[in-house]
This record gives structure tokens, C-alpha cells and sequence, in this order.
């Protein structure tokens, strides 16, 4: 089925594509996401409650309810993964339908899992069997881990020098002995690495700190992405069945460009794809937002919560393709004050545009 097949059928309407976020974005700000905004959405919430309760894991609506964030709890991936998903699929089903034709989805790393949810590629029990089951895969202590660096300037342009460099400097550190590092995922503006504890650290060694924060390790992520993790691919075919996939109701953009049409996917490659491919191999953010915007040409970007930290990375894809002749950070900031073309729903103004009805999504 070719993406001509995909063209709005709803003049009046807005056309959009929908991002699903990754590990991460349920972060402090973020406790009482689900309660404060989602009251609603308890048949959601229930199904996966229900699950977790059948694995002797705490309730979603527990972790969400504590009156403090705990860092060792809320960003365990047995729990972040639930949480975001229930938070991400909640936002979802509040998007205005009257108002917004979503023409695809997409999703960063675990926000893949989700965008096969909230597409229908996966149904409620099944969406939360697959996210929790490979959320939990790093209960016992977590593979390698996570870095990121940014290779843009200030005005938010990919450095193809600074990448150069950064890269090189990678290949250096695959020269020692024990040491190993690859690209996780390319995440606009920024490269997230993952890799060994010897091959972080070495790779940390040489890269220039820059604006006082990076190299940044990420707490309690696992080198996702990369061949440290094909045991973690292996196990997955073991444990989740390829019967829990469906024909997706949406199309799908996948972490390496790739669309995934309504009816026409194939449910082998889709599993093999989501179990094999982008577990060990890196995933390729900034691409899946190339073929949104130059795909499907949507009136709006919609971020799903929680958090909004995806919306920089966005738009820095956005300024590389120069998308409504965005060509500096500058520009993408007064774009966003004039006509947002990114709508974060982690953003209380933002969100207000997006959803029907009062803030519940009701």
C-alpha cells in the first residue's frame, strides 16, 4: 500500500502524526500524571493493573499516587515502562478527534512498543504483556548502559564535524581490549551511545564536556539498540508470542523509516522487526521523523506525554530538513509562539489544544 493511500479523507480536519515517548520522560514533574489528568481513563488503567498484579508488580495507580518520586523506584524499567505507556496511550485516546486526523504514528525506542498500541498492532492485554515483559528484562541488573552527547551548534544545526570527531573517537575506544560502544539511537541533535561499563566510561574520557551537563550517562537505562542486547532479543522470542500482534488500524513508522501499513503488514516482520531488529540495532529517531513530516506533510506534530523532552529532539530534525523553512533554533521558537507546528501534550498549553473538553481529556 503506498503512503498515497493514506491522504485525508477529512478536509476540515487537521492532519497529524502522533510521537510516542521513550524510557525517560516519566521523570519528578511527572508524578501524578495519570491521576491529575486521566481520572478517566480507568478501563486503561485497569487492564494494566490487572497484569502487573498477576506478576506480584505494583500498581500503576500505586507508583503514580506516592507523594514523593522515588529515582530508584519510578525509574526501575519494570515500573517506567508501564507508567509512560499508560501515561503516552491515556494521552492518546484524549486527542480530539473532531479537531485532528492522525495519518501515522511513531515513537522513540520504547515509544515504538507504544505507537504498536496505540495503532491497534497490539490490544490492551497484549500492548502491556510485551511492554512490561520487556521492561522487566533488566530485573536482575541491567546490561551495559546509556550515554548521550550532542553534535549540533547553538543554533541547533547538526555539526557534521563534531560528529565526525565524536564517531572516530568511538572506534578508537572499540580498539580496547574488554571496551565496547555503539550508537543507540540517532536522536536529532543528539547521539545516544550504548555500550559497556568499559566502554562508556572510556568514550566519556574523551568527549569535551559541553554545556556543563553532557556526555550524560542515563540512570537505569540498559545499552538498548545495540548487540549487548541479543540475549535480551532471544529471550523476548521465548517468552512473547508472535499471535499477540495484529494488522495495525494506523501506519506505523518504525526506527528505521520504515511505514508499516494498516492491512497490509506482515505480521512476521513486524514481530521478528520489534523483538530482533530494534533491539540490537540502532534506532534511527531522527529518520522516522524525516519520512513523518516528508511522507505524510501533517499540519501538526503531536508529542503524547509524559514530559516533553522529546519536542527539542523533534525540532532539531525539523531545522535539518529546514521544514517550513525552519533553518536555526531562533526560527523554530518563533514558528512555535505564532502557529505551533509541535504539540507537546506534557505542556499545559500545549495540551489544551490538542484534547477535547475539559483537562481530563474527557
Amino acid at each position: 500500500m503506498s503512503s498515497t493511500e493514506t491522504t485525508n479523507t477529512n478536509p476540515g480536519k487537521k492532519r497529524v502524526v502522533v510521537i510516542c515517548p521513550g524510557r525517560g520522560t516519566y521523570n519528578k514533574e511527572e508524578l501524578g500524571y495519570l491521576q491529575r489528568l486521566h481520572a478517566d481513563k480507568t478501563e486503561l488503567v485497569e487492564v494494566i493493573d490487572n497484569y502487573r498484579a498477576g506478576q506480584g508488580q505494583q500498581s500503576i495507580s500505586e507508583l503514580d499516587g506516592m507523594d514523593k518520586y522515588s529515582m530508584r523506584l519510578h525509574t526501575a524499567g519494570e515500573n517506567a515502562s508501564a507508567l509512560i505507556y499508560a501515561c503516552a496511550a491515556a494521552d492518546y485516546q484524549a486527542i480530539n478527534r473532531d479537531e485532528y486526523d492522525i495519518v501515522a504514528v511513531t515513537g522513540n525506542s520504547m515509544g515504538w512498543y507504544i505507537a504498536l498500541a496505540v495503532a491497534g498492532a497490539l490490544k490492551p492485554e497484549a500492548a502491556i504483556e510485551l511492554i512490561n515483559t520487556m521492561g522487566s528484562m533488566m530485573t536482575d541488573g541491567v546490561i551495559g548502559g546509556q550515554m548521550i552527547y550532542p553534535v549540533i551548534n547553538e543554533d541547533w544545526q547538526q555539526d557534521d564535524e563534531v560528529r565526525k570527531q565524536v564517531l572516530a573517537w568511538m572506534d578508537e575506544v572499540n580498539q580496547i581490549a574488554g571496551a565496547e560502544v555503539h550508537i543507540s539511537i540517532e536522536l536529532g541533535g543528539y547521539l545516544v551511545f550504548g555500550g559497556n561499563k568499559e566502554g562508556l566510561a572510556a568514550l566519556e574520557q574523551k568527549l569535551p564536556v559541553v554545556q556543563d551537563r553532557y556526555p550524560m550517562n542515563l540512570f537505569n537505562h540498559a545499552a538498548f539498540h545495540t548487540p549487548l542486547l541479543q540475549g535480551t532479543s532471544e529471550k523476548a522470542k521465548t517468552m512473547l508470542a508472535k499471535s499477540l500482534f495484529d494488522k495495525p488500524q494506523v501506519p506505523m513508522i518504525d526506527g528505521e523509516g520504515q511505514i508499516w501499513q494498516p492491512y497490509g503488514a506482515d505480521l512476521d516482520a513486524l514481530y521478528d522487526y520489534t523483538l530482533g531488529t530494534q533491539v540490537v540495532a540502532p534506532y534511527n529517531f531522527s529518520k522516522a521523523i524525516e519520512v513523518a513530516i516528508k511522507e505524510y506533510a501533517p499540519d501538526k506534530l503531536i508529542i503524547l506525554g509524559p514530559g516533553a523532552t522529546l519536542g527539542g529532539a523533534v525540532a532539531q530534525c525539523l531545522i535539518r530538513h529546514q521544514w517550513l523553512g525552519m533553518q536555526t533554533k531562533a526560527d523554530f521558537i518563533s514558528q512555535q509562539k505564532e502557529e505551533p507546528f509541535i504539540l507537546a501534550m506534557g505542556l499545559e498549553d500545549q495540551r489544551k489544544l490538542v484534547i477535547a473538553g475539559d483537562s481530563s481529556g474527557s
